[in-house]
């Protein structure tokens, strides 16, 4: 029986493949996520390439995630961006969450910063509201370090005690504060999926201290800080979750809301990418 390449080998293999499409050199990575993808397409002299032609790369599967890897020019910085990304829920394992920000890494990114849309948990927030998020809770029973280490790729035992990068997150504050109102800051509560959440979940998670909930972003956290890439992270708000609203939540109201903030979200990018890799 043939044995399964290890994540080293593929990332090499994914890599030097996506090398082959751009000279292009990133240093800085983004992961766009729900209703944020189109964001992407703004970044100059840029060269989109869908997922299924990358070796390796995990295929996305949900509307509002296009799949698509995309190195291009922000604010003059080389980045590598991921339009969209894999979850748990569509049955995709723990490790392959997070090949496509380790392949960001490979691909020679020194920092990471990752988008998505998620639940207003903590009632002073609100539908289109940017989040600064500072910490995390691992709520979703996935890890994508689960079976046997790599010492290549990262420590058995990564430290975990500033998952989300003080500078980085600096950055993202001053960027804010010049364009508009600052950043709140916010624990983001990462859940299974792919349904949305009671409201007495709703009511655990604000006494266990979250600000917002979501499905993903977590498991490419901890791989980043596995490879020792700093990583700052923003949630866009895009509804107020089951208890605090009147309303059924939908997949159509958090791509609604990814689209309204993609003018700010997009200047703060380009704000943040040339001080984020200085």
């Amino acid at each position: 029986m043939s044995r399964m390449p290890d994540v080293h080998t593929r990332l090499d293999y994914a890599a030097a493949w996506v090398r082959g499409r751009t000279d292009l050199q990133p240093v800085l990575g983004l992961v766009l996520g729900s209703g944020l993808a189109a964001l992407g397409d703004g970044l100059g002299d840029s060269v989109a390439v869908p997922y299924a032609e990358i070796p390796e790369l995990p295929i996305s599967t949900v509307e509002g995630h296009p799949g698509r890897l995309v190195v291009g020019l922000l604010g003059g910085v080389p980045v590598a961006a991921l339009e969209g990304r894999v979850h748990g829920y569509e049955g995709v394992a723990a490790a392959d969450l997070a090949f496509g920000v380790r392949l960001l890494a490979r691909l020679g990114a020194r920092a990471l910063l990752l988008t998505n849309a998620a639940g207003a948990v903590n009632p002073e927030l609100g539908p289109g509201d940017l989040v600064r998020i500072v910490d995390h809770l691992n709520l979703s029973g996935l890890n994508p370090l689960l079976g046997p280490n790599d010492a290549r790729i990262g420590p058995r035992f990564p430290d975990m005690s500033e998952p989300y990068d003080a500078r980085l997150g600096a950055i993202l504050d001053g960027c804010a504060a010049s364009l508009g109102p600052p950043l709140p800051r916010g624990v983001y509560a990462c859940v299974a999926g792919p349904s949305y959440e009671t409201p007495a979940e709703v009511r655990m998670l604000r006494v266990l201290g979250a600000d917002v909930v979501g499905m993903s972003t977590v498991p490419e956290v901890i791989a980043a800080r596995h490879m020792g890439i700093p990583v700052a992270a923003l949630s866009v708000v895009s509804n107020l979750a089951a208890g605090l609203s009147q309303r059924p939540l939908s997949h159509a109201e958090v791509l609604a809301a990814g689209e309204a903030a993609r003018s700010k979200l997009g200047k703060l990018l380009e704000c943040f990418a040339p001080a984020a890799v200085r």
